[in-house]
């Protein structure tokens, strides 16, 4: 059977080049064999973490939603965004969201032996590199894991023709190269 992927940017900007660059991922990873879902966190309406709320509201609609799609998938494939030096507060939110505990479920059940692939654009000269690293110690801290390839996108701006996708060499090479990688290993950990 062929791996489910869940494929989805840290941002939400408009015209977000994490969101091109989960868009080109999604598509070569089905490309790859793998089954991808991308997805918008934005679309899961998930507010600020805060653990009061969650005592006295439970989980929001939102968090149980992605928190099915996080358990339904093989892995994941991460474009995220650098926010001064580290993680967006989005995904690191939608992480927070997602790790909360369940009655009846085993603890992190939504990241253990999940795999996750890596990337980053950024219109500067590391491409979010400063960033994924960050990303890379929250997801393994939390078992997921994490494909040992990664790429950042540097000067994003120039990386993308009209039609989103990246342009070969060197970032579309190296992001096909991630994808595969991150299929293989979800293949093989799920078979």
């Amino acid at each position: 059977m062929s791996p489910r992927l869940l494929v989805f940017a840290g941002s939400v900007r408009r015209d977000s080049f994490n969101a091109r660059l989960a868009r080109f991922a999604a598509r070569e990873a089905e490309a790859a064999g793998a089954q991808a879902t991308l997805l918008d966190i934005a679309d899961f309406g998930l507010p600020l973490y805060n653990g009061d709320l969650e005592a006295d509201e439970g989980l929001p609609a939102g968090a149980v939603r992605l928190k099915e799609l996080f358990l339904a998938h093989d892995g994941f494939l991460i474009a995220s965004p650098e926010y001064n030096g580290s993680i967006s507060p989005l995904l690191k939110n939608a992480i927070d969201w997602v790790s909360r505990p369940v009655a009846g479920q085993p603890p992190l059940v939504w990241f253990r032996g999940k795999v996750a692939g890596l990337m980053a654009a950024s219109p500067g000269a590391l491409g979010g590199l400063r960033g994924l690293a960050h990303v890379r110690q929250i997801l393994s801290g939390i078992g997921v894991v994490v494909a040992p390839a990664q790429h950042a996108v540097a000067r994003a701006g120039e990386a993308f023709d009209g039609e989103g996708a990246l342009a070969e060499d060197p970032h579309g090479k190296a992001v096909r190269q991630v994808v595969r990688e991150t299929v293989r290993l979800a293949a093989k950990l799920n078979a």
